[in-house]
C-alpha cells in the first residue's frame, strides 16, 4: 500500500515546486458570484502508514453556512522545496478493535493510534464522539475506504498495519493545503505534515438562495472552492455569526468570501456554497493553537469527487 502513495506523492509534490520555484508572486482569484456580509491546542502524544489514495465519498447537493464576498488579490511567496523523505511509524503495538461507533478503552486506543497518524481529534477519552468520528472518516477518506466515519473491520486493520505517516502533498514550508480531490485539509509546518482534518468543500452546484440578511435580496453563485495559491488576509474571532448564505463560526479567509470555517454539518463529500468546513471543535483548536494565523499560505488543489 505504502508504495501507491509513493508512486503518486511526486505529482502533488512537482505541483507544489512549480508553485514554490516558478511563481515569485501570484494574482489570486476571488470567490465567483457571490456576495458577502460583514466579515473580518493541539493534542500531543504522537509520533506513528498507508494504503491506495482512491478516496471513496459519496457526491451529493446539499445547504450550508458559507458566505462568500468580492474579490481579493493577495500575493505568497515561499522558499523553495528542500526535503522528499516519506516519514514512517510502527505498527500499532496491539491490534486496533473495530468498535463500530462504540466508547470504551479500546476507543481510547483507536483515537491514540489516530493523533500517532496526525488525524486530529480532541481527546483521547474513550468516547466515541464528534471529532472522532471526523478523524476515522478522515482517515478513510485519505486510504480509499468507504468514509462513514464508522471503526469497523477493514479501517481498525488498516490503522493497525500502517507504518507510512499520512503526509499532504506540499513537502516544503510552513502552510495549509485543500486537497479537494480527498476533501482533507492539511497543516504543514516546515515541510512536516502536522495534523489532518475531514472537512467539505464547495460542491460546484450552481445556487440561487435568499438573502440572510437583507429580506427580498437573492444570492447566486457557483459554489466553487477556487484552486491556487492563496493566503489568509482576513478572519472572524467572534463565534456564531450570520452571512448572507447561513451561519458561519470563526471564519479565516483566503480569497474572497471563501474561508476556513466551523460548522454543524461537515459530510464526507462536497457540501459548501465554497468555503472550507471542519467541525465547531476543530475550528476552536485551530484558532488556540494558532496553526493557521493571518498571512499563511492557503495552497487549494484538485478536483472534487464526480
Amino acid at each position: 500500500m505504502g508504495r501507491d502513495v509513493a508512486r503518486q506523492a511526486p505529482g502533488g509534490q512537482q505541483q507544489w515546486r512549480m508553485l514554490l520555484l516558478g511563481v515569485g508572486a501570484l494574482a489570486l482569484t476571488a470567490c465567483a458570484e457571490t456576495t458577502l456580509a460583514s466579515s473580518e491546542p493541539t493534542p500531543t502524544k504522537p509520533e506513528p502508514v498507508i494504503a491506495s489514495t482512491t478516496t471513496t465519498t459519496t457526491v451529493a447537493p446539499t445547504t450550508t453556512t458559507t458566505t462568500t464576498t468580492t474579490t481579493t488579490t493577495t500575493t505568497t511567496t515561499l522558499p523553495p522545496t528542500t526535503t522528499t523523505t516519506v516519514p514512517t511509524v510502527p505498527p500499532a503495538g496491539q491490534p486496533i478493535q473495530a468498535v463500530g461507533s462504540s466508547s470504551g478503552e479500546s476507543t481510547r486506543a483507536a483515537q491514540w493510534r489516530l493523533l500517532e497518524l496526525g488525524f486530529w481529534l480532541q481527546e483521547p477519552d474513550g468516547n466515541y464522539g464528534l471529532t472522532t468520528r471526523q478523524a476515522v472518516m478522515a482517515f478513510q477518506k485519505y486510504h480509499g475506504l468507504v468514509a462513514d466515519g464508522v471503526l469497523g473491520n477493514e479501517t481498525a486493520a488498516l490503522m493497525t498495519s500502517l507504518t507510512v505517516k499520512p503526509t499532504a502533498s506540499a513537502d516544503a514550508g510552513t502552510l495549509v493545503e485543500v486537497d479537494k480531490s480527498k476533501q482533507l485539509l492539511f497543516f504543514i509546518v516546515d515541510g512536516e505534515t502536522k495534523w489532518i482534518l475531514n472537512t467539505s468543500t464547495g460542491s460546484e452546484i450552481p445556487y440561487r438562495e435568499p438573502d440572510q440578511n437583507t429580506p427580498g435580496e437573492w444570492q447566486t453563485g457557483d459554489s466553487v472552492t477556487r484552486t491556487g495559491l492563496h493566503s489568509v488576509y482576513r478572519q472572524r474571532n467572534d463565534g456564531w455569526w450570520e452571512g448572507d448564505l447561513g451561519s458561519i463560526y470563526r471564519p479565516k479567509y483566503f480569497t474572497g468570501g471563501i474561508a476556513v470555517h466551523g460548522s454543524n454539518s461537515i459530510p464526507n463529500y462536497p457540501a459548501s456554497h465554497g468555503c472550507v468546513r471542519v467541525s465547531v471543535p476543530a475550528m476552536d483548536w485551530i484558532w488556540a493553537s494558532e496553526i493557521m494565523p493571518m498571512d499563511i499560505p492557503v495552497w487549494v488543489h484538485g478536483s472534487i469527487p464526480g
